[in-house]
């Protein structure tokens, strides 16, 4: 048995960020630049079949779609991804923005991070949050984004300012250059440094959770600079995460046995392809690096099956029996 945030856990989620075909003329992942999302053709992939990755990851393909009609949209995909529950069955559809009533019942019931609490294990949401998120009533609170409400059903604290300045959390964008912009007092952070800062805190908890959004955005735009720019700034913010938590690099195989466990992976495509302004129905990848890596990719083939995965994991270095289906 590990001791609480010795082996931590981190997930990276990603919106909006797709595994799609590798074109250049649509897919900034293989315009140039950025080496982490330069992804082989889906097509060529046997299933279930995993690709290496920089620094000694693994990268697989998993479902966003989960047998819905239509195109996978935020509400629901973040949803099924913080809770293991298929949301979008739940729903019978896909549900964009924020979670509606039945979504955040969902979460208020099944919360990974309320679920990591409830095996005594400590959790973390590690975005800082703006003065105004706290001035604002729970009821309001409730009515915000998947992660948000992921994190009151766990009555965990959420992350301030103060947090931030003081290496307890990381900003939306990573560097804190929008917080700076609205003039608050923030400091300047390189993403790899941002990175190792959400590493270090990272080791205090048993399983953490980042979010980033600003890709969903690019994707939207269609544009393909912006695009580019996001992508660069989380391959820099994935080495300084990495270099922090893996220093050695990630086990050969990525399945050792002890050590920390880096996931990354979104709720569904758009960035992949800068051709439409909506998102698709690409699948979306599954990034691991550390102790563990080719498990999770191997329990996980779609966005219900990372949850699930990510509890089997702590369950096996913690002492406790597996959850069902994990």
């Amino acid at each position: 048995m590990s001791r609480p945030g010795a082996e931590p856990v981190v997930l990276v989620f990603v919106d909006g960020l797709g595994w799609g075909r590798p074109d250049p003329a649509v897919n900034p992942c293989h315009a140039g630049g950025v080496r982490l999302f330069e992804l082989p053709d889906v097509a060529a992939l046997a299933p279930g079949e995993a690709v290496p990755l920089p620094w000694g990851g693994l990268a697989r393909p998993i479902d966003a779609v989960l047998g819905v009609a239509g195109i996978p949209q935020s509400a629901t995909g973040q949803s099924t991804l913080l809770t293991g529950v298929n949301a979008q069955a739940l729903l019978g559809r896909h549900l964009t923005g924020f979670p509606n009533a039945a979504l955040r019942a969902l979460l208020l019931e099944s919360s990974l991070l309320k679920r990591v609490g409830e095996r005594g294990l400590p959790a973390a949401f590690l975005n800082a949050y703006r003065p105004l998120f706290f001035q604002l009533p729970r009821e309001r609170q409730l009515c915000l984004s998947a992660t948000t409400v992921a994190n009151l059903a766990a009555a965990l604290s959420f992350r301030t300012l103060d947090d931030l300045r003081a290496g307890r959390a990381v900003y939306h964008d990573i560097t804190g250059e929008e917080l700076r912009q609205r003039g608050f007092d923030a400091p300047a952070i390189t993403p790899e440094e941002a990175g190792r800062q959400l590493g270090r805190e990272a080791r205090r908890h048993a399983f953490s959770l980042f979010e980033y959004f600003r890709t969903d955005q690019a994707g939207h735009a269609q544009d393909a600079a912006r695009a580019r720019h996001e992508l660069v700034r989380i391959e820099e913010f994935l080495a300084g995460l990495l270099a922090e938590l893996l220093p050695d690099g990630a086990p050969a195989g990525g399945d050792g046995d002890a050590g920390p466990l880096v996931l990354l992976t979104s709720d569904h495509g758009n960035l992949e392809d800068l051709s439409t302004r909506s998102h698709t129905r690409n699948p979306v990848p599954l990034m691991a690096w550390g102790a563990g890596a080719a498990a999770a990719l191997a329990a996980a083939p779609d966005l219900a099956a990372v949850a699930p995965a990510i509890l089997g994991r702590l369950a096996a270095r913690h002492g406790q029996p597996r959850p069902p289906g994990a």
